[in-house]
This record gives C-alpha cells, structure tokens and sequence, in this order.
C-alpha cells in the first residue's frame, strides 16, 4: 500500500511539474513578439493639426484607435527648435544633432540608423512620403550627408544600402544629375522595378520598387496615393518572413502649416489619417506589428479659436511661418505598444523600437 501511494505520489508530482512546464511555454500572458515596425510620421503634426482634423472630419479620427499616447522632446543638439532633418535623424539612429544633418551625429560623424540595422540584419526595409524620397526626414533613415541641401548626394546614398521598397518624389537627383550618373539604370541593374507610374506601382506583387511619382499636395490631384502605397509597401514588404521596417510620412502637413494654410493642413492631415486606418488594420490582423504615429516637430504655432464638430468648421490663426519647439504627441498601437506611454526624448523612439525589433546596433556599421 505505502508502495502504491509513493508511486501515485511521483505521478501526482511529475504531472504538476510538466503542466508547469507546459504552462510557460504556452503562457497565455507572454507578450506576443514584435515582427514587423512601421513608424508614421506627421511632419508639423501637431496636436492642434491633429484636433483640426478631427473636427474637420465632424468628431473622430482612426488615429484614436491608438491604444497608447506620449509625448516627445524635439529639440536639436543646437537649437531649442528643430528641423526635419535633425529631429528624423534622432528618430532614425538615436542620436540628438545638429539642423540640417542628414544621419550623421553632432559632430558629424556618419551613425547607422535602424532600417540600415534592420536590412543588415535579415528584415525587409521600406520607405514612403509624399515629398522627394530625398527629402530630410526619409533620407534620414538611409543616408548620412552633412546637409539637407545635398539631394544628389542623398540619392547615391540609396545604391549603399539594400533597401527592399522606396516611394515618394524625387526621381531627377536619380537621373538628372550634375554628375551624370543614371541611379535609375544602376537600380535595374540591381533587380529594382522603377516605376513613374502609380498604377503600375500599387500594382507591383513582388520583388524590389523603386516608385517615383510627382510631389503634389492631395488637392491638386494627389487623391489616394499615400494610402495606396503604403498599402503596396506592406504588402512587399509582409513576404519576408523575418520580418520588416517601414517608414510612411505624411510629408505636406508641415507644407501647409509652413504656408500658415489651414486647409491645406486639414486637407493633408486627413489623408495621413486615412493612411493610418488602412496600417492600424493591417495591424490589427496581423497580430505582430508594432505602429508607432508621431512628428519631428510642430510646425506654424497652431492655435484652433473656433470651429463645430456638426459642421466640420474649423477656425484657426497661426504664430509662425517655420517650427516651433513644443512637444508633440506619439500613439502606439500593437505589441509593445505600452512601452511608448509618458514623456521622454525623440531619441527614445529609436531605441525601444530597436528593442522591439531585437536588434543589435553594435553588429552594424552606417552605409557610408
């Protein structure tokens, strides 16, 4: 009898401890992993850009199924108000610099930036805006010049990396150059479709895009081109099973804010959130992408004096024809979504989503 309660006894035990086991490696309450990022930027976005649309749009914006808010520090490494440049750069790499540069730190010293870790590390990498695809805050995320200024340069930064997918304006620092180099032929010789065309673009199923198509404000004929290619990009970029890196601006909003336009604003800030709806559903489904939504900065000093969320009316003055130096919000969404909460540096964003993508930032080296 003492024989048989022993041997029901180890059963009992081992039974516990396998169950145990079983119970870890199936914890329901393990984080789900991160295996996709995409970052949206808002360029001058805001919170009054971003509440002008809303009531514009009569009340709501996907942009509140975000289920996480922050807000982030901007200023440059040597001035109080940034500019795209440096605050992408921070962004991009994690390293506060001057304005003007283009992911290179204060000294001026070339700092890879996490899509460039990202591809050396097995990830598809993509980027898209509605302004040049050389512009300072995308070419902060592949290319390392000293100025803004230098768009030749930047684009011949593009032929050091190996970046799957890249959409936006820009296609004459590619063939037109000073230099007479053609980057468009030496991307098709690198399997690259280059393509003007944006049907053929949101076409594309596979394989390597290199997409060039006018830089136009929404009004002038623009209608769903930044939602229709960042669909694209996903779309190409979700084949890679390890995973991927994506970076959407929505480019114009700092334009019309620039231009102490209102409409033009309202106008360009929802067609990013439009883009936003389509990445947060993405999102949603796929169950493994982190989305973190914010800005490099503020831009034209934003304040709503009136307006009607029945009607959509939205009445606005602007202070300033350039950036200011206000915080500006971040929303997160996703696995790890949590980790973006509070208040902190814009260097911060690189650094948790290179934590949320696992990467090592000592294993890699800038492109150039």
């Amino acid at each position: 009898m003492k024989s048989l309660q022993y041997t029901t006894l180890q059963f009992i035990l081992l039974l516990v401890i396998a169950t145990g086991c079983s119970s870890q490696a199936h914890d329901p309450q393990a984080p789900p992993r991160v295996k996709n990022v995409i970052l949206m930027i808002g360029d001058g976005m805001g919170t009054a850009q971003i509440y002008a649309g809303l009531t514009a749009n009569r009340g709501s914006l996907n942009l509140e199924k975000a289920t996480h808010t922050g807000f982030v520090k901007t200023y440059a490494s040597d001035k109080y108000v940034t500019d795209s440049a440096a605050g992408a750069t921070a962004y991009a790499t994690g390293h506060k610099t001057y304005n003007g540069a283009i992911g290179v730190d204060s000294t001026g010293k070339p700092v890879p930036s996490i899509l460039e870790v990202a591809e050396q590390q097995g990830l598809a990498t993509g980027l898209v805006a509605t302004s040049s695809i050389t512009h300072a805050t995308p070419a902060s995320f592949i290319a390392h010049q000293p100025s803004r200024d230098m768009a030749e340069e930047i684009a011949a930064d593009f032929l050091s990396t190996d970046i799957d997918v890249f959409i936006g304006g820009g296609r004459e620092y590619f063939s037109d150059r000073e230099d007479g180099q053609d980057l468009l032929e030496e991307l098709r010789a690198r399997n690259y479709k280059v393509s003007t065309d944006l049907r053929e673009i949101t076409r594309t199923s596979d394989g390597k895009l290199a997409g060039f198509l006018p830089v136009r404000r929404w009004s002038e004929g623009r209608g769903d081109q930044l939602p229709e290619t960042s669909q694209t990009a996903i779309n190409l970029l979700n084949q890679k099973k390890k995973g991927f890196f994506l970076m959407i601006e929505g480019s114009q909003i700092d334009w019309g804010s620039h231009d102490n336009d209102l409409q033009y604003t309202i106008e360009e800030m929802l067609d990013f959130d439009k883009t936003i709806g389509d990445v947060l559903e993405f999102a949603e489904q796929d169950g493994e992408t982190l989305v973190v939504i914010t800005a490099d900065h503020e831009t034209g000093g934003l304040t709503l004096k009136d307006g009607s969320l029945e009607t959509g009316e939205v009445k606005g003055a602007f202070s300033t024809g350039g950036h200011t130096g206000t915080l500006v919000p971040v929303f997160s969404y996703g696995p790890g979504a949590e980790n973006f909460s509070g208040i902190y540096e814009n260097t911060t964003i690189y650094d948790r989503l290179m934590d949320a993508l696992n990467l090592d930032a000592s294993a890699s080296v800038a492109s150039k």
